[in-house]
């Protein structure tokens, strides 16, 4: 198998960089083209970048042709800079950009050029994948504290996409929505586009003159990524570090406070056959989105309905801890960064983790949702230099799962510190409603209240966090510190992380995300980066990171070691190869049975196990129809040896339809009595969008380890802005017997109804 996977691996890159000589050859000949009508502006990587955004008063027709004459005097943003394959020379295809703004919208103006017309797009959805289509975004960071922007970018076939950048635009959140219009035109090797964005779907201050701006460029047709304020390669190409500045001709006037009301209703299908019953629930709800002054939201949500229409990939867990899935609620998206980026950055302890919400554990100790009643959130900003966030939730009881009900609130403000720096203080609070005898005393509430202080230098090269968070449950009051000190420091030519972390025995986050208590955590990360400058290596990095915990409790013992070696090849055709070789070592306290079979026996406790594996990591040319990523992992395991291959399949027919295999499969040997095990998860997706409006995916996910064939196809058709109706059957399956488990269609609107009196009541009709 070892020898198959690696002559497999070497046929893909050698035929990747085949296909791709010609595309490389044409992407160093081509020309920058400059607009002769408008002159560029200097192209010193070093100077400040600024633009001014004239005021109008004439109409713009949003056609996605920039023929008004208003244009042609705007003034515009191009010299973009490449983060990749390089970083110390201009974009090879231009881009130009054009502002203008009335009392009401921001007008946005997008031409730019391509080395042809195969234009790389995965499909027409809404909120595409920013790596894998070619795109141009842009980002408002109204405040102008370098870690907060509101993001907008199109693809040359007019998918759009909005979101919140967080942390200096690490955290990007696609899952918000708002209201804004945009049309594209294509002419062979350009495109052009318009956006009208309404003030009321941003915050920022009355009266204020500039933001903050960064616009970069995802080219994968060329090969290339590009920005206006020119980023290191090192760095993320949206990291706000970089941004210029966007001035206004006249102060922005108060925007307006849009009130929007979102209501729901759901109809339902469902049939469970261990129970052999058939139901017809009927459900219905409203959320509510209120701006309050110019920056702060207010989320409200009655009998909120959080099922059915989104699933979670399935996903082979080896290890003894639980995992983090990713928050897509719209309830909870708005500054969500306020709330979820607390505690450890690196994951080992974090206060409040949203997902907790809406779903607890029935007698048999699986996952169902946990009705939502009522919910309230107000987030945002006070002022340039503080942020708040305050929510509270109530969730019902369920006395035949001995569930009780909750009430969940947190609150947070937020201080900027230094140029790009925060300030955090918090309390998060889970409380019982009334009292329950199947409760424990101990269940009765748990509180949480910490500080953190995030670092982020002006020019990123320097980030952080510490933080000291204490938590209290009845008759626990000593102790319960959870604690943080990390510090890494980023070059173009190196980088280095130094990181220290504590979790006391007896610290509690009901509302969080903590895997272990009762750890001392020291690590350390160093990565070397080489720019070749020539041939087919584009960037090559070695590095290292140890990471030990040890148990406070056992008078420090040693618990966990992991050392990773790791060399990682980034070629000049957007192919990719990482290397890897782990040394682990597990001190076991209790017996762990890595295969989940029931009855089996465990590895065996109380002892310590040193083992170590070796990986593959190799990621095809992503401009190509049909791409691959390939990963394989092979080495002992505890008392054993484990072998795992991970193979992804993807295949575009442009721009309707997006096909992709996902397998992986993992083989357990362990000597005797402990038991061998095998496990597969196949997940086949088709993603067809009939249009910009009309989507249609089916995913179907099997493991042999959850024992679970699951389907969903949802038929999603977005009516009118930011409404939907959705068509959704889920079936679920035993996989080892294919016995049926339990069926549902599920027939859901939603409707954005909004109320704001300076806006058009045709707004995007």
């Amino acid at each position: 198998m070892k020898s198959i996977f690696a002559a497999l691996a070497l046929c893909i890159l050698l035929t990747d960089s085949a296909l791709s000589q010609i595309t490389v050859s044409d992407r160093t000949t081509q020309s920058t083209s400059i607009d002769q009508d408008k002159p560029s502006e200097i192209l010193d990587k070093t100077s400040p970048r600024k633009i001014t955004a004239k005021h109008i008063t004439e109409s713009i027709t949003i056609d996605g042709i920039l023929d008004e004459s208003i244009w042609q005097i705007a003034d515009q943003i191009d010299g973009f800079w490449q983060n990749f394959p390089s970083d110390t020379t201009q974009a090879i295809h231009a881009t130009r950009i054009r502002f203008l703004y009335d009392d009401v919208f921001i007008y946005v103006g997008i031409d730019a050029d391509a080395i042809g017309d195969d234009y790389v797009v995965s499909s027409l959805r809404r909120d595409f994948s920013g790596r894998l289509n070619d795109n141009v975004s842009v980002m408002f960071d109204t405040y102008r504290d370098g870690n907060n922007a509101f993001v907008f970018s199109i693809t040359p076939f007019g998918a759009e996409r909005e979101a919140l950048a967080a942390e200096g635009g690490v955290e990007f959140n696609d899952s918000w929505e708002t209201k804004w219009k945009s049309q594209t035109r294509r002419d062979g090797a350009r495109f052009t586009s318009e956006f009208q964005i309404p003030f009321a779907s941003l915050k920022f201050r009355e009266g204020e003159t500039s933001w903050g701006l960064q616009a970069f460029r995802i080219d994968v047709q060329g090969g290339e990524r590009s920005a206006w304020g020119p980023v290191p390669q090192n760095q993320r190409l949206p990291s706000l570090a970089f941004a210029g500045e966007i001035e206004f001709e006249k102060p922005l006037k108060k925007p307006a406070s849009p009130i929007a009301l979102i209501p729901y209703i759901n109809q339902l299908a469902e049939r469970d056959f261990s129970e052999t019953k058939t139901e017809y629930p009927f459900k219905t709800g409203l959320d509510a989105k209120i701006s309050i002054g110019s920056a702060l939201n207010l989320d409200l949500t009655i009998n909120p309905d959080f099922s059915n229409v989104e699933v979670d990939d399935i996903v082979t867990n080896l290890t003894r801890f639980e995992l983090r899935l990713p928050e897509k609620r719209q309830f909870f998206i708005d500054n969500s960064d306020l709330f979820a980026t607390l505690g450890n950055r690196f994951g080992d302890a974090r206060p409040f983790f949203s997902r907790r919400i809406g779903l607890a554990e029935d007698l048999d100790g699986n996952l169902i949702q946990n009705q939502i009643t009522t919910g309230a959130r107000l987030s945002g900003k006070l002022n340039q230099d503080w942020r708040i966030g305050v929510l509270a939730i109530q969730t019902d009881e369920d006395p035949g799962n001995e569930i009780a009900s909750y009430s969940n609130s947190m609150a947070v403000l937020q201080r900027k510190v230094f140029t790009r720096s925060s300030l955090s203080f918090f309390a998060v609070n889970r409380q019982t409603s009334q009292e329950f005898t199947f409760l424990t005393p101990d269940e009765k509430y748990n509180r949480v209240i910490g500080s953190d202080f995030t670092l982020a230098s002006s020019d990123n090269s320097w980030t952080g966090k510490f933080y000291l968070h204490k938590s209290f449950q009845p008759g626990d009051f000593e102790g319960n510190f959870s604690s943080q000190a990390s510090l890494s420091y980023d070059s173009r030519s190196f980088s280095a992380t130094s990181d220290w972390g504590y979790v006391d025995q007896d610290f509690r986050a009901d509302l969080g995300f903590v895997p272990r208590v009762d750890i001392f955590k020291n690590g350390a990360h160093f990565e070397k980066y080489f720019y070749p400058g020539k041939g087919p290596i584009n960037q090559h990095t070695v590095g290292a990171l140890l990471i030990q915990y040890r148990r406070p409790s056992e008078e420090f013992k040693l618990t966990d070691r992991m050392l990773d070696l790791s060399y990682e090849i980034e070629f000049q055709n957007q192919s990719s190869l990482k290397l890897n070789h782990v040394r682990e070592y597990t001190y076991l306290r209790d017996p762990f049975d890595p295969t989940g079979i029931d009855n089996a026996v465990p590895i065996p406790g109380n002892r310590g196990y040193d083992y170590a594996q070796t990986s593959i990591e190799i990621q095809s040319n992503r401009s190509r129809l049909l791409t691959t990523t390939l990963k394989g992992a092979t080495g002992s395991f505890f008392n054993g040896k484990v072998t795992n291959v991970e193979a992804e399949v993807g295949y575009r027919i442009q721009p309707y339809v997006n096909l992709r295999m996902n397998l992986r499969y993992d083989a357990i040997r362990m000597p005797d009595p402990q038991p061998d095990a095998d496990y597969w998860i196949v997940s086949p997706r088709l993603d067809i969008t009939f249009t910009s409006t009309l989507y249609w995916t089916t995913l179907v996910q099997y493991s042999n380890q959850a024992d679970n064939l699951g389907i969903n196809s949802r038929l999603q058709w977005r009516f009118a802005p930011l409404s939907d109706l959705f068509l959704v059957y889920n079936d679920t399956y035993l996989s080892s017997q294919m016995t049926p488990q339990f069926r549902s269609v599920n027939l859901k609107l939603t409707y954005w109804f909004s109320a704001t009196k300076s806006l058009p009541r045709n707004l995007f009709r």
